[in-house]
């Protein structure tokens, strides 16, 4: 299809005009072919309601395909030198970072994201997992293991789980993918990636990629479809070893029930409800409202960490709320590839119904909108934008301040003491991620110690590193991304009995 003369369009590049016209096919076996259907699906520019690509829909025939090549593909991968697989990963990097430019541009395009938030945080992101991974490829080891009995030698093998179907949301669908990728493939797993539907394009370019990096066919299979189609016949398929999910508590749970039956590996990265929490006595109050304000409207809110429930100290509260309502009325709202954007539209019309509905609701039941509580209006109203929006006296019942809204939309609340604090800041079903702002360290600590999180943050919010394994508690789901965790759900342990006394 052609590029419509839209004026945030002329901007990009002739790679991505190149891209954006070709034909999208799905990549099994180390060959782009459609769909065995010949059906396709559309995907859209959410910032001005426009059809971007048309993407072929795979569905069960081509899922038993993609299974049998990375079923094939799987035993020349395992048996690869770990130190060839860390060079192919490495050069698989390269090529990521050698087309960052117009791979930003396609990520912005298909997600609303601004290209320069692109740039900074998920290539580098997806950059970083592949190079640490890599390194890992050489430093899988077993061990020796003394026993009671006599002359028995007993050692053990990390080995690959098999197959792996690794299924992104769409919020981070190119570093999330590479999040999945990386330590499956460092592990001597072959994948298979499902992209969200809503922004298939990035995980196309990264099956291309692959192939080029010279990763064998079959290592690396890219299908793109809906999740209750192509999704479900991923997690039906018996020759699927492992499932890694990022996505919805509703999802990840019908996920985990389905794989039961055939008692596939499952990890699940789910949804967070997430406290950030500023004391008075920290050592910049305007620097932690204004890091909170970050911490919500990045990425417009459509971030499982986000910073949804400012809890501030009641020395401080008026103080915070007119810092955050500042920084939240500097927020340029446009286009991802305007230079100008610092927030983007929602995913799609129906999210911003979702968002819309729990801000009617919120000022129903008595809660002030402070900043914002308004679709964009003018030259966005064709565009699924929300105002960067502000909440004050929300109840820790109220359904804003329980459920993931994932949107704009921010809860500040005060507290009085410590003791008042902890049982409120872990009310949730989630436990993600959390804030701490405060300059006294035992505090710091003991407030670390209680809060029932994955991660902790300590005056600063939302850092990673592909280091740093990245996962939650209770209903945010099970297994880590990233670190050492993150490669070890991707192994098996294979222990060996040796009598060598004859």
């Amino acid at each position: 299809m052609f590029i419509p003369q839209i004026d945030e369009w002329q901007s990009a590049s002739e790679k991505t005009a190149e891209f954006l016209s070709g034909q999208h096919k799905l990549v099994i076996g180390g060959t782009e072919r459609p769909s065995a259907s010949g059906e396709m699906f559309q995907t859209f520019d959410p910032a001005i309601g426009k059809v971007l690509a048309s993407v072929p829909h795979a569905g069960k025939s081509d899922v038993d395909a993609a299974v049998a090549s990375a079923q094939s593909a799987l035993l020349v991968w395992q048996k690869m030198a770990p130190s060839d697989r860390a060079q192919l990963l490495m050069r698989f990097a390269d090529l990521i970072e050698r087309d960052a430019p117009w791979i930003s541009e396609v990520e912005s395009l298909d997600s609303g994201k601004p290209k320069a938030h692109i740039a900074a945080v998920d290539i580098p992101l997806a950059v970083g997992a592949l190079r640490y991974n890599a390194g890992w490829c050489t430093k899988l080891a077993g061990e020796t293991i003394p026993v009671t009995a006599p002359d028995m030698l007993v050692y053990t093998k990390r080995e690959p789980v098999g197959v792996v179907a690794a299924i992104v949301p769409w919020n981070f669908p190119l570093c999330q993918a590479c999040f999945k990728i990386a330590p499956a493939l460092a592990a001597g797993c072959t994948v298979i990636l499902k992209p969200a539907e809503q922004t298939p394009l990035s995980a196309l370019i990264l099956g291309r990629l692959a192939l080029e990096a010279g990763i064998p066919p079959g290592v690396l299979n890219v299908v793109t479809g809906e999740g209750a189609t192509t999704g479900q016949a991923l997690v039906e398929h018996p020759g699927i070893a492992k499932i890694s999910f990022t996505g919805s508590e509703e999802v990840g749970k019908h996920i985990a029930r389905t794989a039961s039956s055939t008692l596939k590996h499952v990890s699940l990265e789910l949804g967070g409800k997430n406290p950030n929490i500023i004391f008075s006595d920290c050592d910049d109050v305007d620097a932690a409202a204004a890091t909170a304000a970050g911490a919500i409207f990045f990425y417009t809110g459509q971030v499982c960490s986000a910073g949804s429930r400012l809890m501030v100290d009641a020395k401080v509260f008026d103080r915070v709320v007119d810092r955050v309502v500042s920084e939240a009325k500097k927020l340029k709202m446009g286009h991802g590839l305007s230079a100008e954007t610092t927030l983007g539209p929602l995913i799609s019309e129906d999210q911003l119904t979702r968002v819309n509905g729990f801000v009617e609701e919120s000022q129903q039941n008595g809660i002030e909108v402070v900043a914002g509580g308004q679709r964009g209006a003018g030259n966005l109203a064709s565009g699924s934008f929300y105002e960067p929006t502000v909440l004050t006296g929300a109840k820790d019942d109220d359904r804003v301040v329980k459920d993931e809204v994932f949107g704009p939309v921010l809860t500040i609340q005060k507290f009085d003491t410590v003791e008042d604090l902890m049982p409120r800041a872990n009310a949730t079903n989630f436990g993600l991620a959390a804030g701490i702002w405060t300059r006294d360290i035992a505090k710091a600590h003991a407030a670390a110690a209680a809060i029932q999180a994955g991660t902790v943050w300590i005056n600063t919010y939302n850092q990673f590193d592909a280091a740093v394994g990245w996962g939650g508690f209770k209903q945010s789901g099970y297994g880590k991304d990233n670190g050492r965790e993150g490669i070890d759900k991707y192994l098996q342990t294979k222990t060996v009995w040796v009598n060598y006394a004859g």
